[in-house]
């Protein structure tokens, strides 16, 4: 038997509503239209018709469950005249179809009812109870809440209905059927709104339909998004399928007829299906391989289902034997199953006519878990959990946890739907550890994904990756059958730089979070040093904070905290750290809480901060600056200064302290704006490091110049950190400008004397500004 495509069958069907964070695209009329009841009775019934897998006690929930929507819904229509209440009628039939429980189909009719008509998650638990009323609360938008621009609250939306969904993996099968009924019955809809709806769909539900393994729901919802998204193009291409249809009829008959003699006279038994690709699938193919329609060759395919796991192979060996099979087109999904739990055996053979057919091969369990996913675990709860079939509910809860892990670590809600998008990619590598298990990672993941999937302490502390025993770089793309190993040390720590190639959400989160954690360390590290300073130039000693703390010392933390407006003493000392606070403001006002207290300033410590040459008490508040720079102390790099430069702190909004030459333009200017930011800083007498900067060089045009200066500036002990040159070069010189690493202004000189010896130098100076 041979099956048309699906989008063929659905072009008479009924327009109507539509659906999207933010307002419903198909908002409910309340203009009455005749016979609606009636419609939404029926409507009613033909659910009945498919809740037989319930009990009769289950059933009436159900129907109290219809009334209770029908009458939170009564007087709303959708914008195609039908009353409202079909859509979720219509959302709990495609959940019936999965057979979910009851609980679910009970909140898929009521999944709009505390968005649209106002029922409160109290009355649905009074009513129906604890479960079904956390799933309608998961699958509620955030629109009651006030959100500075839409895409947040998009994203702050789709973060709570994941975050439900990993709880609970009902409330995304309710979701999708959601989507799928609005999908299917979006004609009605403004152009404008079908096409962000299209492809909110098309990059996030359809992807979360294929993570978890609802392979005939991913279908639909990618062949309807491209048909809304490029109607002319799907339209192009579902005509010139139909023709080549008519064309192939032939073939495709004659290699069914053959295949299934050849399997009768191996007495095995099979059923054998036609299937034809999607349109989305082959426009997809057509623009990664930049084929035209008719280079497009396995257009149709077939689909062997056999009785058990050993026939899938007997059943291969039949095929072989009957059709050459193409090399490099064999995939076994079987022993390595796809990460949301897909078994097949994929094969491609040259049919009698030359072209390539491919051919998927499955017992009757894996096919019910290819098509169905984890919802395969409602439908199919014997056959699908065989002995020959994935725990397809296992892996897909596998990435739901990850879900819970990426949240943990992001509290920015567009950063969480960043990470999940990285995650949905359906392409996937196979790779195995050392001891041969295997993970599943997204096509282009590196060593550094590799490491961060094995556990996060492994891929903080990774220093060096070894893929089929050989030493590669952290950044090497992984490809499937690679056995990898990771190396650890210790002392290692996370590196930004990994962020522009990882390529899994897990791992891009932990790092994220690290950086974030080490950034909030040093700038609490930093604040509460510049809050010591500042209470000693007042002549006082900060308050304890820690176990040492009176009861007087808290009651003056918590006063200085409500004053800040921050929520703990930590924070405000991050923000002093970060510049969004001025430490000597924060300081009047806890010497002025300690006046009241009866505390005075004392002479000593009033002494010290101005006196004192140690560095844990610079005089006048300084910070020493000795080359241990971090994400809250940096060189600035338009003067570049090192030691033995004047130099001046500036403490940025947000930013950290920034360090300037005294005479920097940049940072004059900001003196002038904003003087009350500038801190004292002076270097240290032993700099932990080298310093870089800036300096022109004017050469004379001639071969081995370039190496000339490069061995001058070796010469002096220095080293070239970077090197520019003007674009275009005109006449006998060419100026260079090289970024020099020196530990201090009298190695700088040394340097430029050296260079400006050499016989092509014209002219050597330091960059400043």
């Amino acid at each position: 038997m041979f099956f048309p495509p699906w989008v063929g069958r659905g072009a008479g069907r009924p327009a109507a509503g539509g659906e999207g964070p933010g307002a419903p695209p198909n908002a409910p009329r309340r203009d009455p239209v005749p016979g609606a009841h009636g419609a939404s009775a029926a409507s009613f019934a033909a659910l009945t018709g498919k809740l037989d897998y319930l009990d009769e006690s289950d059933v009436r929930r159900v129907r109290d469950a219809y009334r209770f929507a029908d009458e939170a819904h009564l007087g709303q229509y959708r914008a195609s005249g039908e009353p409202y209440i079909t859509h979720p009628i219509a959302v709990a039939g495609l959940c019936a179809d999965w057979k979910l429980d009851a609980q679910a189909i009970m909140a898929a009719l009521m999944h709009d009812a505390m968005e649209d008509c106002g029922i409160t998650k109290v009355q649905l638990v009074e009513r129906f109870g604890a479960a079904t009323a956390d799933l309608v609360d998961g699958l509620t938008k955030l629109d009651k809440l006030q959100f500075s621009t839409r895409e947040e609250s998009q994203a702050e939306s789709f973060r709570k209905m994941l975050l439900a969904m990993a709880r609970d993996v009902r409330v995304i099968l309710i979701k999708l059927a959601d989507r799928l009924h609005n999908m299917r019955t979006m004609e009605a809809m403004a152009a404008n709104k079908r096409g962000r709806i299209a492809r909110e769909t098309l990059e996030i539900y359809a992807p979360i339909a294929h993570r978890l393994g609802l392979n005939q729901t991913y279908r639909e919802l990618q062949e309807l998004s491209f048909r809304f998204l490029q109607p002319w193009r799907h339209a192009a291409l579902f005509k010139a399928v139909q023709r080549a249809r008519g064309n192939r009829r032939d073939v495709v008959e004659r290699v069914q007829a053959e295949v299934e003699a050849a399997l009768s006279q191996a007495a095995l038994p099979a059923q054998v299906y036609g299937r034809e690709k999607t349109i989305h699938s082959i426009y997809s193919k057509m623009r990664e391989k930049h084929l035209s329609f008719a280079q497009v060759s396995d257009i149709f395919g077939f689909r062997l289902v056999v009785t058990t796991l050993p026939e899938c192979y007997l059943a291969l060996g039949v095929l072989h034997q009957l059709y050459k099979p193409v090399p490099g087109r064999f995939k076994d999904y079987i022993a390595i199953p796809k990460a949301n739990g897909y078994q097949s055996l994929h094969t491609t053979v040259v049919s009698p006519v030359g072209t390539a057919v491919e051919f998927q091969i499955r017992t009757a369990a894996m096919h019910a878990v290819a098509e169905a996913g984890i919802a395969a675990h409602w439908m199919y709860k014997t056959q699908a959990n065989g002995p020959d079939a994935p725990d397809a509910q296992h892996l897909g809860n596998m990435w739901l946890q990850s879900l819970i892990d990426i949240q943990s670590e992001t509290r920015d809600s567009a950063e969480f739907l960043e990470h999940v998008k990285i995650d949905l990619f359906p392409e996937s590598v196979y790779v195995f550890t050392p001891k041969s298990r295997i993970l599943a990672l997204p096509r282009g993941a590196t060593a550094v994904d590799f490491a961060y999937a094995i556990h996060s302490r492994v891929g903080d502390h990774c220093v060096a990756a070894r893929v089929n025993g050989e030493p590669v770089a952290l950044r090497t793309e992984l490809r499937s059958g690679d056995v990898v190993e990771i190396v650890t040390a210790p002392s290692a720590r996370p590196n930004p730089a990994w962020l522009n190639f990882v390529r899994t959400g897990r791992a891009r989160s932990k790092i994220r979070h690290y950086l974030k954690n080490m950034e909030a360390d040093e700038s609490y590290e930093l604040g509460f040093k510049l809050l010591a300073q500042a209470m000693r130039a007042e002549g006082l000693q900060m308050p304890a904070s820690d176990e040492d703390a009176t009861e007087a010392d808290n009651a003056l933390w918590q006063a200085l905290v409500r004053w800040s407006g921050n929520r703990h003493r930590r924070e405000l000392l991050v923000d002093i750290g970060l510049g969004r606070k001025i430490a000597t403001i924060v300081a009047k006002r806890l010497a002025r809480q300690m006046a009241e207290d009866g505390r005075r300033p004392d002479a000593l410590t009033l002494s010290m901060g101005r006196y004192a040459t140690d560095s844990d008490a610079p005089a006048q508040g300084t910070v020493v600056i000795d080359g241990s720079e971090n994400a809250t102390v940096q060189l600035a790099t338009c003067c570049r200064p090192i030691p033995g430069d004047d130099i001046v702190g500036y403490l940025g909004r947000g930013e950290g302290l920034t360090v300037h030459t005294a005479d920097c333009s940049v940072g004059k200017r900001l003196f002038e704006r904003d003087s009350e930011r500038w801190l004292a800083v002076e270097w240290s007498e032993q700099p932990l490091r080298q310093f870089q900067t800036a300096v022109a060089v004017l050469v004379l045009n001639g071969k081995g110049v370039l190496g000339e200066i490069a061995q001058a500036v070796s010469q002096a002990e220095a080293d070239i950190a970077h090197i520019e040159m003007d674009p275009v070069q005109s006449g006998q010189t060419c100026e260079l400008r090289l970024l020099l690493a020196v530990r201090d202004r009298q190695h700088l000189a040394d340097v430029l004397r050296v260079v400006r010896r050499s016989p092509s130098v014209e002219r050597v100076a330091r960059i400043k500004g």
